[in-house]
């Protein structure tokens, strides 16, 4: 875990192919989807997102030129409770993944046995 914040907990991505790959988990069990929470809530869990984001920008920026940008997803596809991808995105990726989204990426990045 990196920090608790106000709605959730914001901790290192299982995956570092993209250095600073984080991940906002929401604090509250049984939370599947953003409007599962009450609207102040939900303020609080998109807040974090941005806290989150804007921490990661910080740190890629300061220690590596080739930092582009961070992209923030709510997917919720896989896992059943509500979380935030947050990517920092890189010059030095492949031509044809740099503006696609993350999920492109070949399925042998998955895995801690990635360089």
């Amino acid at each position: 875990m990196l920090r608790r914040l106000e709605a959730g907990f914001a901790v290192i991505g299982d995956v570092q192919f993209l250095p600073g790959y984080s991940v906002l988990l929401v604090d509250e069990p049984g939370v599947q989807r953003l409007s599962d929470l009450p609207r102040a809530r939900r303020l609080s869990f998109l807040s974090d997102m941005d806290r989150l984001g804007e921490a990661v920008e910080r740190v890629c920026r300061r220690l590596d030129p080739g930092f582009r940008r961070v992209k923030m997803e709510n997917l919720g596809n896989t896992d059943p409770f509500l979380h935030a991808h947050v990517w920092p995105r890189f010059e030095w990726e492949p031509a044809e993944l740099v503006g696609k989204p993350v999920w492109l990426y070949p399925g042998d990045r998955w895995s801690e046995a990635s360089p």
